[in-house]
C-alpha cells in the first residue's frame, strides 16, 4: 500500500510546520504549499526541508490550486493558509476576504474538480465567537465575529460546511482557540510578552508596551491543537469540533507569569498603550471542547503556565544568541 500524501497550505507558518511534523511521524507524503515571493520565510520547516516537497501555488489564484490538486492528489488536505493576525484585517479588510473566506472556497472547489475524494480540514477561529453568546463556547454557539478577521472566517466556516452538504466531501472545521509556542510569530501578543521578558531580562530592552491586560483567552500549545486536526480526518464521518483547554487567562496572568518565570516584578517593565487596544474588542474566549474528547479522544497535555514558561525560555535562548551576534531574529 502507497504512503498516504497530506497537502499543507500554510505549512511555513505554526501549526503548519507542527503539523508537518506530526504527519512525517506518522509516515505521511508531505506537501508544503507556498505563494510564490521575493523573501523566502522557511525558518520553521528548515529542519525538515530534505523530507517535505514544496510546491508553489496561490490562495488567490484559483488555477494554480486546480494544478496543484492535480498533480499533488492529496489523500488528505489541511488548509492553515490564512491572513491570521486580527489587528491588521482592520487596515487590509478586502486582501483578508481574499485570503480567509474566498481563498477556502478556491481551495474546496480545486478539491471538488479534482480529487472530491480528498479530505478537508478548515481552520476555524474562536474569533468567529466574538460577541459571546455564552459561556463556554460550544459547536452550536452562534457567531457574532468583532474583526474583519472574524468575519472572513465565519465565511469559511461556513462554505466548508456547504461543500459537506453540498457535495458530500470530506470536510471538516476545527475552531481552534488561541494556540501558541515558540514558534509563534511576534506580532501575536503571547510572543511579544515572551520575547520581550526574555530581551528585558538580558538588558536588551527597557519595557514591554501593552494594550488591553484584562482581555482573556483560553490559551493552548499548537503541539497539541495539530493532533485533533489530524484526527478529525481519521473519522469515519466528517464534522465540526472545538479545540481548546477549557481554561481562560487574562492577558495579565500571561504577563505576571512570563515576567516571574525569569524573576522580575512585570509592572516595573509593563507600560499601558492606549494606542493598541482593538477597535471592537473581544473580551472572552472560553472553549468547551468535551466533543473532541469523546469523539476524537484527544486532550491539551500541555498547561498553560508550561506553555509560557517554554516560549520564555526559547527567547531567552534566540536572544542570547542574537547579543553574540551569531543568529538571525525570528
Amino acid at each position: 500500500m502507497s504512503r498516504r500524501t497530506a497537502l499543507i497550505t500554510g505549512i511555513t507558518g505554526q501549526d503548519g510546520s507542527y503539523l508537518a511534523e506530526l504527519l512525517l511521524e506518522k509516515g505521511y507524503r508531505v506537501v508544503g504549499m507556498v505563494r510564490r515571493s521575493s523573501a523566502e520565510n522557511f525558518y520553521r520547516i528548515e529542519h525538515i526541508r530534505d523530507r517535505i516537497e514544496l510546491e508553489q501555488a496561490d490562495l488567490l489564484d484559483q488555477y494554480s490550486l486546480i494544478d496543484l490538486m492535480r498533480r499533488t492528489r492529496p489523500d488528505e488536505v489541511y488548509n492553515l493558509a490564512a491572513m491570521s493576525f486580527v489587528p491588521t484585517s482592520w487596515s487590509q479588510p478586502v486582501l483578508t476576504a481574499e485570503f480567509d473566506a474566498t481563498g477556502v472556497t478556491r481551495v474546496l472547489e480545486a478539491i471538488r474538480l479534482t480529487n472530491p475524494e480528498a479530505r478537508f480540514y478548515q481552520a476555524s477561529s474562536s474569533e468567529m465567537f466574538g460577541k459571546v453568546r455564552e459561556v463556554p463556547q460550544r459547536e452550536t454557539t452562534a457567531f457574532h465575529p468583532r474583526s474583519p478577521y472574524g468575519v472572513a472566517k465565519v465565511y469559511g466556516h461556513y462554505i466548508t460546511q456547504n461543500y459537506r452538504e453540498s457535495y458530500g466531501l470530506f470536510a471538516c472545521s476545527g475552531i481552534l482557540f488561541n494556540h501558541e509556542s515558540p514558534r509563534r510569530g511576534k506580532e501575536f501578543v503571547t510572543r511579544k510578552v515572551s520575547d520581550a521578558v526574555a530581551r528585558i531580562k538580558l538588558g536588551l530592552q527597557p519595557e514591554l508596551r501593552l494594550g488591553n491586560l484584562a482581555a482573556r483567552r483560553d490559551w493552548g500549545f499548537a503541539g497539541d491543537y495539530v493532533r485533533a486536526m489530524w484526527l478529525m480526518l481519521q473519522q469515519s464521518e466528517p464534522a465540526d469540533y472545538v479545540v481548546a483547554t477549557g481554561e481562560a487567562h487574562s492577558v495579565q496572568d500571561l504577563v505576571e507569569i512570563a515576567f516571574s518565570h525569569v524573576g522580575l516584578d512585570w509592572k516595573s517593565h509593563v507600560v499601558i498603550d492606549p494606542a493598541l487596544t482593538r477597535p471592537a474588542e473581544v473580551d472572552t474566549l472560553l472553549g468547551d471542547w468535551s466533543l473532541a474528547r469523546e469523539k476524537l479522544g484527544w486532550q491539551p497535555k500541555v498547561s498553560f503556565a508550561e506553555l509560557v514558561a517554554m516560549m520564555v525560555d526559547s527567547d531567552l535562548a534566540i536572544a542570547a544568541a542574537e547579543a553574540r551576534g551569531n543568529a538571525p531574529a525570528r
